[in-house]
């Protein structure tokens, strides 16, 4: 695999392969040595320029655990707050030799740039509006995990899906593994270009609880919005929450996720949030087995590949 910019990139083959490559390393988290040594001698820098707790600090753990060596970069307090551009700053990192670069930028289209700059691979942690493949892909996993499959499950993705690089990445992971998908919220938190996504779109989401196998719980992004886009908190709340009553409609089997930061009260209730349907713990923890899998691959899988177990270091 060489960079990963996109859902989009990827086939289902590919996809597939990610997850089962992910199953076979999540192991390694319960190990007395959490380490395996397919990176050992190459250089990893998390090049962030957004503010970041769990994507940044699980691509730190996934690349520690197969030992690559990890520069971990803030635009706070480095040469971006004197003014140096995103050109230089990796131009920077492309004479110091690192073999991967993992950038989450406020812009649209800022990861695919950076490949025409250097050399090393780079995996997208989030650009704008636009992707997060690897949440994606750590989503993809958990819904397989649960379910085990994802042909054919009906999947629900409520909230503020306009602001949400997470729903279109998910869409386009779900659609291309074969799930339906259907995007519920007010109409001003929906894109403009939705009928071009390949999913239904309700505003309705008591109308479908009965049906779902999973229900997606995007976060309300006020720090994106330069409007108000519904009344009030607790109108939203009222109407597209999830709460336990909402919950107990929903079939025993079906599942709740959320990606993190939760605004409990807001999309989702304390209780649910805390519910055993909810998954969203587990989202955190297969995100570093995603992560290690897309690094595995991108880096180490031509020289470990051949190997049918990896061992620990």
């Amino acid at each position: 695999m060489d960079d990963l910019l996109s859902i989009e990139d990827l086939d289902a083959g590919m996809i597939t392969r990610i997850l089962d490559t992910a199953e076979g390393l999540k192991d390694i988290a319960v190990r007395p040595i959490k380490k395996v040594p397919v990176l050992r001698g190459r250089t990893v820098c998390n090049l962030f320029y957004e503010d970041s707790t769990r994507t940044r600090i699980s691509f730190e753990v996934a690349e520690k655990r197969l030992s690559a060596d990890v520069i971990n970069f803030s635009a706070k307090g480095s040469s971006v707050s004197k003014g140096e551009s995103l050109k230089d700053t990796a131009l920077t990192l492309q004479a110091m030799g690192v073999d991967a670069i993992v950038i989450r930028h406020s812009s649209s289209g800022a990861p695919r740039r950076l490949t025409e700059w250097v050399d090393a691979k780079v995996l997208n942690a989030g650009d704008g509006w636009h992707q997060h493949p690897t949440q994606a892909l750590l989503d993809l996993f958990t819904i397989r995990e649960r379910m085990g499959r994802l042909e054919g499950l009906n999947v629900a993705i409520c909230g503020d899906v306009v602001h949400s690089r997470v729903a279109r990445s998910l869409v386009q992971g779900l659609r291309i593994m074969g799930a339906e998908v259907t995007l519920v919220g007010p109409p001003t938190l929906m894109p403009a270009q939705v009928d071009s996504w390949d999913v239904t779109v309700s505003h309705d989401l008591d109308g479908m609880l009965a049906d779902l196998d999973v229900c997606y719980l995007l976060r309300v992004q006020n720090e994106r919005m330069a409007e108000q886009f519904f009344p009030s908190v607790r109108e939203y709340a009222r109407i597209w929450g999830m709460d336990i009553d909402r919950l107990e409609v929903m079939p025993d089997h079906a599942i709740v996720m959320h990606p993190g930061p939760m605004n409990r009260g807001v999309e989702i209730s304390a209780d649910v949030a805390d519910a055993e349907q909810a998954v969203i713990v587990d989202q955190v923890t297969n995100g570093v087995a995603v992560r290690m899998a897309c690094l595995y691959l991108m880096l180490g899988g031509e020289q470990a590949g051949a190997d049918s177990e990896v061992t620990p270091a």
